[in-house]
């Protein structure tokens, strides 16, 4: 089983920078023991959001060259503020710093432009087939599937230049 806290992808730079929203609903299944009361997305959830974002990134950057992007820690972490059915989170997540297995990012969550969450997230990328060469198969329909699931979520919009741009070409052509 799945579980996405990303809805779509709104900004994508490759090798240092994502924002993506996720709205919450009351649709939610957790929502109905998280509170009862007073439904709120859980923080665990929030900071998922953040990963699953900084993920794609990580992802996209590499050309998806790895199977597998986990979250290795979560450092000062801080909540700020709740989302609330109805409100959309929009996170974001920087890329400090990056080696052969590891990925540092800065990732922040906001609702209507105020704080809900930040963290430092460290993230560790490999492929199944580092410690079982018979897993290349697995790596590579992995792989296959999380791009699909990428283009999904990723469609950039093309700026009022690049439309000109594109109008032109086409009518220059015909």
């Amino acid at each position: 089983m799945s579980f996405d806290f990303i809805d779509r992808i709104t900004d994508l730079r490759p090798g240092e920078r994502v924002e993506a929203i996720k709205t919450l609903t009351l649709a939610e299944e957790y929502l109905k023991d998280h509170f009862p009361r007073f439904p709120v997305m859980p923080g665990v959830l929030m900071l998922e959001a953040m990963f699953q974002a900084s993920a794609w990134l990580i992802r996209q950057s590499e050309e998806f060259q790895h199977s597998v992007v986990v979250l290795k820690e979560a450092r000062n972490t801080k909540y700020t503020g709740f989302v609330e059915p109805g409100q959309t989170l929009v996170v974001s997540a920087e890329i400090i710093k990056q080696d052969e297995s590891t990925t540092t990012l800065k990732a922040r969550g906001e609702i209507d432009g105020s704080g809900a969450v930040s963290s430092r997230l460290l993230v560790h990328r490999y492929n199944l087939r580092e410690n079982d060469p018979a897993a290349a198969g697995k790596d590579a329909y992995m792989i296959e599937h999380l791009r699909r699931k990428f283009d999904l979520l990723y469609f950039p919009i093309a700026t009022d230049e690049e439309s000109e741009e594109n109008t032109g070409e086409a009518s220059e052509s015909a």
